[in-house]
């Protein structure tokens, strides 16, 4: 097994692990303590260009029967699996350091899970009954036929990803993009390079995945995954990011028509109706929106009550995030730990600074923590006194900022959970299952919880409506995503 300590300063283009060709590095924070954690290869446009032109080569020559060996691409990304499952005690204390997640949060999404889910792609792939399917025979203008459609892989695949959960994203791209066949180009947030080093190290250490088809390239320069959008090389694009950002993607690869997979914000909405379990439902959606200091696209950040109620669910809701705190992520008790950044502890100060202008209430919170003299750190907090209309209540905050709004009733539930540009997910809870099913099928979002189930796992497929995105991730609609369809014909 190697050691993921000597190789998280390299990049990986076409089978080999190298420093920018500049030399250039840049640093890596640890955002609980500000300390620097180290350095990774700070890559330029010389760099990516051969990181795109290995994955096309790759793709092209079908490098050791890739594209077409789908029992073999199955291996490789089992061997992957494997492989950093037994790195999981560092690429866990790599975690907590680099993206600053709660402890407990790494047995989840942030990288067990994405791990494990590995083998179900490789299993998806190698049962896919879709690679070939019999459409029969028929005369279409007099000529006696056999139909088929095939499905094959799209190409080279340009994947840009964030920093917020940096294993779950890079890997719910990688994965399903590989199992179909495709060659890769990473480039992921620079906030978080050593997450993305460490699958660079120990794919082409570890696995026989061959030389060009995944590429990663880390670089301080958030322009740099621009060209991949640009490049006619790249045929794909699987952007999560920013919805500002994800503009930008589409425009750009509108210029070679390249196919598009958006994962953009969200502003979902946590409805409680009236003969729902107040003190359940009110803790639940104040746990939710301080997971991982809030920065996650998904989090239910409005909090949708009943008017009669409102007092009764924002004590509850208030007590709740007041007892979470912000706490160090390495303890595992600690729910709400550091944003990542001081730019993004800035960007959220902003948003509260705003709240009090636009004539809203701290129940909770509302700065920074007073026990907390290092590290990026916000306190829980939940805003009370605005409506819908509040830009705190339109806009993505991406902090651990929960804005209470009263409803009155479930019509009036559902047209403010619909009134955002977002539609990326959401929540509702009520005594009455048929009566929170109606409400969930009414709003427009991609996902829902009812009553605390949860929908997230490698075979969900995941997206949004509206200013959320375009397409789905995971499961068999996500790795569809990386596929393109080819009919034939036959005399019959």
């Amino acid at each position: 097994m190697s050691d993921l300590r000597h190789g998280l300063d390299r990049n990986l283009i076409d089978g080999n692990l190298v420093a920018s060709s500049s030399g250039a590095t840049f640093e890596t924070l640890n955002p609980a303590t500000e300390d620097v954690l180290g350095v990774a290869a700070d890559a330029n446009a010389a760099d990516m260009d051969a990181a795109i032109a290995a994955a096309r080569r790759a793709f092209d020559e079908d490098v050791e029967g890739w594209t077409t060996d789908v029992g073999f691409r199955a291996r490789c990304l089992r061997q992957l699996r494997d492989a950093m499952q037994s790195h999981s005690d560092e690429l866990r204390d790599l975690t907590i350091a680099e993206v600053g997640a709660p402890r407990f949060l790494t047995t989840l999404a942030q990288l067990d899970s994405p791990v494990e889910d590995l083998g179900y792609i490789a299993d998806l792939a190698e049962n896919y009954e879709g690679w070939k399917q019999d459409l029969g025979a028929a005369t279409p203008a007099g000529v006696p036929s056999h139909r088929w459609v095939l499905r094959e892989p799209a190409g080279v695949v340009g994947a840009v990803t964030p920093w917020n959960f940096p294993h779950q994203i890079n890997l719910a791209k990688v994965g399903p993009a590989l199992a179909a066949g495709c060659t890769v180009v990473l480039k992921p947030a620079p906030d978080t390079p050593w997450a993305a080093s460490a699958l660079a190290h120990i794919a082409a250490t570890e696995t026989d995945i061959p030389p060009g088809v995944l590429n990663v390239v880390n670089s301080s320069d958030h322009a740099l995954g621009a060209m991949l959008s640009s490049d006619p090389r790249v045929d794909l694009v699987s952007f999560t990011g920013s919805t500002a950002t994800g503009r930008k993607v589409m425009a750009a690869a509108s210029e070679s028509l390249k196919r598009v997979f958006l994962e953009l914000g969200g502003k979902s909405a946590f409805i409680i109706l009236d003969d729902a379990d107040i003190a359940a439902a009110a803790s639940l959606a104040a746990f939710t929106a301080c997971t991982h200091a809030g920065q996650g696209c998904a989090i239910t950040t409005r909090l949708l009550v009943p008017r009669a109620r409102h007092d009764e669910i924002v004590e509850v809701a208030a007590a709740t995030m007041a007892a979470l705190g912000a706490g160090d992520p390495n303890d595992p008790g600690t729910i709400c730990g550091p944003l990542i950044s001081a730019r993004q502890r800035d960007r959220v100060e902003d948003y509260l600074r705003l709240a009090i202008e636009e004539g809203g209430t701290f129940a909770t919170g509302g700065g920074r923590p007073a026990d907390r003299d290092h590290g990026f750190f916000i306190e829980p907090t939940l805003i009370t006194g605005l409506d819908n209309s509040a830009r705190v209540a339109r806009e993505e905050i991406f902090g651990p900022v929960l804005t209470v709004i009263a409803h009155d009733g479930d019509d009036d539930a559902v047209r403010i959970a619909n009134d955002s540009p977002y539609g990326l997910s959401g929540a509702v809870h009520s005594a009455d299952i048929d009566r929170a099913w109606t409400v969930a099928r009414r709003v427009r979002t991609g996902t829902m919880s009812v009553n605390g189930g949860v929908w997230y796992g490698g075979d969900v497929p995941f997206g949004g409506y509206k200013a959320s995105g375009i397409g789905r991730e995971m499961g068999v609609a996500g790795f569809e995503e990386y596929l393109e369809t080819k009919a034939v014909a036959t005399p019959a």
